[in-house]
């Protein structure tokens, strides 16, 4: 699988561009936006490229996503939680109803663990469409077998075989969604395409997924994951002491406002950490010097710092040889972190930047961190 070059991205646009065109201009249904613009990008590009499968996943929602127009060999609806509820609903079962909305008559569906409230409303829907769900923790099951900072060792029991499989993510709930993708590589199987189990093992091997409990650094121990709401919060949280060994978390922590912030925090300190709040480059992160003030009001010491390649200064500054510092609450901050320690240029829009960050937001200098690091 190999990233669409910029050149094929650069024709995309251009064939595409008159539709939106017509549409945003000559009909009734508004601009076209800029998902669903790409979404048709990707489509068109899938269809150029005569690609055997395509994986897509949902924008946001589901019922009244872009993406919802195909009709899909097999849906998977994995955990749900309760993330923008200002679109989605207050409850997981608003949540599900609009998650649920991908599923189609007849189709198969893998449904992850859900909260009552959630798999309530998928069965219903299963049962209103017809539709046959295949649950993850009961039909098809995992078992890990080892784990270090390189990956895990695990089985899946399927419907169909049983499964053993390495692969470098790290997390308890990872080995959930390997579970989900193997119940719809089954499905897939069941209706006739030739899936070899030596393929299903390459693959896993082979997965790559930044900033998802990703180690960026062993010495000191470095880790950027992209939670950003209160679930994956406690699911990273319920991981790390059962992947890692460690003796004091160093947290670089920023989020973005439109987020339940003083929850997560809440859960954050919970774990005793050492504190330096900031902030990603996105117009809409939460002040530094805001995010501070929420983990003292927990008794916890936390210092403002105005950058992530700064409070990843500060971080590694006070880290032990037995530390983990752990970049979190946002996938751009995990990002800018990610961007920092493996000397990854950024990608810099001043006029996107918070208005304050706009004259003196530079290239981070990555020198002194790369002296401070072991890859």
């Amino acid at each position: 699988t190999q990233p669409t070059s910029e050149s094929e991205f650069a024709g995309l646009v251009a064939e595409l561009w008159p539709h939106q065109e017509s549409v945003s201009n000559d009909s009734p249904l508004g601009p076209v936006t800029l998902f669903e613009f790409m979404t048709a990008m990707a489509f068109q590009g899938f269809s150029k490229a005569s690609v055997d499968f395509q994986t897509i996943e949902v924008g946001l929602g589901g019922r009244l996503d872009a993406t919802n127009l195909l009709n899909p060999d097999v849906c998977v609806i994995t955990s749900i939680s309760r993330d923008h509820a200002a679109i989605l609903g207050d409850s997981l079962g608003e949540i599900a109803g609009e998650k649920a909305g991908i599923i189609k008559p007849g189709s198969p569906v893998v449904v992850a663990p859900q909260a009552r409230e959630a798999s309530d409303v998928i069965e219903q829907v299963c049962r209103r469409m017809e539709a046959r769900p295949i649950h993850v923790g009961r039909d098809v099951t995992w078992e890990r077998h080892s784990a270090d900072l390189d990956g895990q060792r695990f089985s899946v029991q399927g419907r169909l075989a049983r499964y053993e499989l390495t692969m470098p993510l790290l997390g308890s709930h990872q080995l959930e969604n390997a579970a989900a993708a193997v119940a719809a590589l089954e499905v897939l199987t069941e209706q006739g395409h030739r899936i070899p189990t030596e393929a299903i093992e390459r693959g896993f091997a082979g997965v790559s997924w930044p900033c998802r409990m990703e180690v960026l650094s062993r010495s000191p121990r470095v880790m950027a994951d992209g939670a950003h709401n209160l679930y994956s919060i406690e699911v990273l949280l319920d991981s790390l002491p059962r992947y890692l060994d460690y003796h004091r978390l160093i947290l670089l922590a920023g989020f973005s406002r439109d987020k339940n912030v003083e929850d997560m925090v809440k859960k954050l300190a919970l774990a005793g950490p050492t504190v330096f709040a900031t902030r990603s480059r996105h117009p809409r992160s939460l002040s530094p010097d805001s995010l501070a003030a929420l983990f003292r009001n927990q008794g916890l010491p936390a210092e403002a710092t105005d950058g992530t390649a700064e409070a990843l200064e500060r971080a590694l500054a006070v880290a032990g040889e037995n530390d983990l510092v752990l970049a979190t609450g946002s996938l751009f901050v995990a990002a800018e972190a990610r961007e920092t320690i493996l000397g990854i240029e950024p990608e810099i829009y001043p006029d996107l930047l918070p208005v304050d960050q706009r004259a003196s937001q530079a290239v981070p200098e990555l020198s002194d961190l790369d002296s401070k690091v072991h890859h």
